[in-house]
């Protein structure tokens, strides 16, 4: 169960704490409980009415309607709203809202329904991208497990492995990408990302997932010798990312080397000749398209 203090509220619903008070109190939207030194503290199913709420509220339905509203209403009424809004705010909050509860075919659905209404690719970059930040709040507080983050990491692995399973695979005459994370990173789903896009612009690509250990790499660039490798690095690696760089372009001078991820955008190292860092998604493809 979930345990928000009135700022961790705030920054996952998008309502100031100034007017959840004021809903708490003048309306009676929801009721914090309080700890024994008298701590106000709020639960998972208040998250996501204040969540529900905010997005009733933000598209003219009064506070005071919202108020005598039942929880089925409500409910209702958001769905009406998802399904007629192009708003990809409303739809990352429903995601939210399925996530908390581990409401796998709600969120499948939820999922399935983005990806046929606005495409795979804007369903990723602009809806589970920023739904990641906000998971990021989430773990960040202790108010999700890693239970819940497998629960929708795999959920939307599954998704991206669907589609890069409906693209063609590319001639071994075009140009070849190895894609991998180093030894101890886990984080998989921007890696996946990235090579779905590779192969949507004909890249040849040979996708080697978790924690790759060097000799292993080189083996795999031996014999497919690819022009890129792409690497992603989330969590500190056990060697600080100038030296992992370094020899990245020492072993393997003749690819163009592509990193992203937190610990990437963090660092303020030298420039490397052939290693190009980036942060987006847009980023990435403006690099392989040239």
């Amino acid at each position: 169960m979930g345990k928000y203090s009135i700022k961790e509220l705030e920054k996952l619903s998008g309502i100031k704490a100034h007017t959840i008070r004021i809903w708490e109190k003048r309306h009676k939207i929801i009721a914090p409980a309080r700890t024994t030194t008298n701590i106000r503290f709020y639960s998972d199913d208040d998250l996501k009415k204040i969540i529900n709420v905010s997005l009733l509220n933000n598209n003219g339905i009064k506070i005071s309607h919202i108020a005598d509203m039942t929880t089925d209403e409500v409910n209702q009424k958001v769905l009406e709203f998802s399904e007629a809004k192009n708003d990809v705010a409303i739809h990352i909050d429903q995601l939210i809202v399925s996530m908390i509860d581990m409401e796998e075919e709600s969120f499948d659905k939820k999922l399935s329904n983005l990806i046929l209404r606005f495409g795979f690719e804007k369903t990723i970059v602009e809806i589970i991208y920023p739904f990641l930040e906000k998971i990021g709040i989430l773990w960040q507080t202790h108010n999700i497990t890693p239970a819940h983050e497998h629960f929708i990491s795999n959920l939307i692995r599954q998704k991206i492995i669907v589609a890069i399973d409906g693209l063609a695979i590319p001639p071994p005459t075009a140009p070849r990408m190895v894609l991998f994370l180093p030894e101890g990173e886990m984080h998989e789903l921007g890696l996946l990302f990235y090579n779905y896009l590779a192969r949507k612009e004909s890249y040849r690509t040979y996708y080697l997932g978790q924690h790759v250990p060097h000799d292993d790499l080189r083996g795999v660039v031996e014999v497919h010798k690819p022009d890129w490798l792409v690497t992603s690095i989330t969590t500190p690696v056990n060697e600080p990312v100038d030296y992992y760089f370094q020899k990245l372009s020492r072993d393997f001078p003749k690819a163009v080397i592509c990193a992203s991820g937190l610990q990437v955008i963090r660092h303020k190292g030298q420039k490397i000749h052939n290693v190009y860092c980036f942060s987006t998604a847009a980023e990435f493809k403006a690099l392989i398209k040239g």
